[in-house]
């Protein structure tokens, strides 16, 4: 068996070296030290090959010996497949109800907080919370310590009709918003739950929040699952904590929900900031 396996390893190996060798010939030098490029920050490789393919077909001549022009081009590319929607926009007529949905561990509850407190200590909005999150008994008390220290209302419902009167004890504050049980995206019936829950809270937003450290496939089956719920906006999470960010590009092509908020770390007010397109574009190819 261990012969096999070494075998099986030594083909790949050949295999790999081949298929990398042709590629070197195929390309010139400094596309092919793009390409490789692409594939470090977790661009897929089918995906790299569209954006090489692409530069080569769109630069011109006295372009293709400089890097920076050519990678220049390709995070133009990866800005015009970026959608964003901006920050939460707060209305005079009534409160905006706005809800965080996703699985558990993407941070949903830290990103909850740092809303709050921007928009109640920078932006002198009045904010309630609304918690639904009673799989959770921490993440409750965690989010109740945030709405102590800055002085906001904070509800916990367990049911459609606790969350019917959550949202109208709330109604006279200018942004409600509502932080949700962790849901595993395989698992439908709590899927459904939390529609019926958003349903009674007549969401004016459901942002869907996916942790950037995730695979590319995982992040496309969660917001495609999560899309049942009526998600309306996408909170990409702990930037800081990715090894590449190539991962987020299938996620962005496949859903098709806009950008609103990008998080960088655990601090509360900060670490958070409304998504960008220039900005993300040049974080995916690490420039």
């Amino acid at each position: 068996e261990v012969q096999i396996q070494l075998s099986d390893l030594q083909s790949l190996v050949e295999s790999l070296h081949q298929r990398n060798h042709k590629n070197s010939q195929e390309l010139p030098e400094v596309l092919f030290h793009l390409f490789t490029d692409l594939i470090d920050v977790d661009v897929t490789e089918d995906l790299a090959r569209e954006f090489i393919n692409r530069v080569r077909t769109d630069a011109d001549e006295s372009e293709m010996n400089d890097p920076a022009i050519l990678k220049a081009r390709i995070a133009s590319m990866i800005e015009s497949e970026i959608k964003v929607t901006g920050p939460l926009q707060v209305s005079e007529n009534g409160a905006c109800v706005v809800a965080l949905v996703g699985p558990t561990g993407v941070g949903k509850t830290t990103t909850i907080a740092k809303l709050a407190a921007n928009y109640r200590l920078r932006e002198k909005v009045r904010v309630g919370l609304i918690t639904v999150d009673t799989y959770r008994i921490a993440a409750v008390e965690q989010l109740r310590t945030y709405a102590d220290i800055i002085s906001l209302p904070m509800e916990v419902v367990s049911t459609p009709k606790e969350m019917r009167e959550a949202v109208t004890r709330l109604s006279h504050l200018d942004l409600v918003l509502m932080d949700t049980a962790g849901r595993s995206p395989r698992d439908e019936v709590k899927i459904q739950e939390l529609k019926s829950m958003l349903t009674e809270a007549q969401a004016d937003e459901v942002h869907l929040v996916l942790s950037s450290v995730n695979g590319a496939a995982s992040l496309k089956k969660t917001a495609a699952m999560f899309s049942e719920v009526g998600t309306t906006a996408l909170i990409l999470t702990k930037l800081d904590e990715a090894t590449g960010l190539g991962n987020l590009l299938p996620l962005l092509r496949s859903c098709q929900l806009p950008l609103s908020y990008l998080t960088d770390g655990q601090n509360v007010p900060d670490d958070i900031e409304p998504a960008e397109q220039h900005r993300l574009a040049r974080l995916v190819l690490g420039m």
